[in-house]
């Protein structure tokens, strides 16, 4: 079996399997999205500013401090940046419901991180491969691999928002089972990966299974957090939390085996797809348990949990 490959594929084709994946995930959001989502962002001009402050600054910051002073091993240590570095996952609403969080915002913040991932994913990826891998490693994203990230998750997206404007009811039906489908598909890639790198991943479990846990843990608490001391209604800082914490596990490991073509880089986000959905719902049911508009004394508006 080829490392980084899934049993009976070489590296490249699992890479583009991986690649193909990503494109149905983001066709899946697409087919939910309509222009008012973009333009219902600027009706929370808090919450979505101290979202993506977490996710583009803030995160890839901690992810590099965890990284560092855990000693990941270099290769690794890309793989977590990558998750740093990725938009939220497909299940960031479907928790957010579960914790009392305002769905559409997270279909806007979204839609919105989505637009920025295509710039900022190749910059936090290549610093990250530039500090850990050095220059002469020749790994990093070049113009034409950016072309794919543009490729793989703004193409889908637009089509799924072409398909929602034109045949609205087509676009309904075709939701759920597009969804359904991709989650199947990313737990089969997740397992796979495991599976074929199964001997990387005993090396590297101790170490990447902590920087991937405690990364989870900041990235659902920081999301949650920061709106808050921005005075953020409640349910919007759950939103944000759920989604900044989702990070596409499925878009790391393509960038990881389809682009960069390294199998151990892919071991940190294959993890982190089983970890986070751990602490998201020891996280939901936190928040559950501290929801204020479960006291009938407590606004639901301005009490803390």
């Amino acid at each position: 079996m080829p490392p980084g490959g899934a049993p009976g594929m070489s590296p490249a084709t699992s890479g583009m399997a991986v690649l193909a994946v990503v494109g149905l995930i983001m066709l899946g959001l697409g087919l939910s999205l309509t222009p008012a989502d973009f333009r219902r962002a600027a009706q929370h001009p808090r919450t979505l500013s101290a979202a993506l402050l977490c996710q583009l600054l803030v995160l890839p910051l901690v992810c590099f401090g965890l990284v560092s002073a855990l000693g990941v091993p270099p290769v690794a240590a890309v793989g977590v940046m990558l998750i740093s570095a990725c938009p939220g996952g497909p299940v960031a609403g479907i928790y957010s419901h579960l914790a009392g969080g305002d769905v559409a915002l997270n279909i806007t913040l979204a839609a919105v991180n989505s637009l920025l991932a295509v710039v900022t994913l190749p910059v936090i990826t290549n610093l990250s491969v530039q500090h850990f891998l050095g220059t002469e490693a020749g790994l990093g994203l070049r113009p034409g691999e950016v072309l794919q990230v543009f490729a793989v998750v703004l193409v889908p997206v637009a089509l799924g928002m072409a398909v929602r404007a034109r045949r609205p009811v087509l676009a309904r039906r075709a939701e759920r089972p597009v969804n359904v489908g991709s989650g199947i598909a990313l737990g089969i890639i997740v397992v796979l990966s495991l599976t074929a790198n199964f001997a990387l991943l005993l090396d590297n479990f101790l170490t990447v299974g902590i920087a991937d846990a405690l990364f989870a843990l900041a990235s659902l608490t920081l999301g949650y957090w920061v709106p808050r001391l921005v005075k953020a209604e409640r349910r919007h800082a759950v939103a944000a939390s759920m989604e900044i914490g989702f990070h596409n596990a499925a878009l790391a490991i393509a960038v990881a085996t389809g682009l960069l073509h390294s199998a151990e880089m892919a071991i940190a986000p294959s993890v982190y797809g089983i970890v986070i959905l751990l602490a998201a719902t020891a996280f939901t049911a936190l928040l559950r348990r501290r929801d204020p508009s479960r006291t009938p004394a407590a606004s639901p508006q301005e009490s803390h949990p």
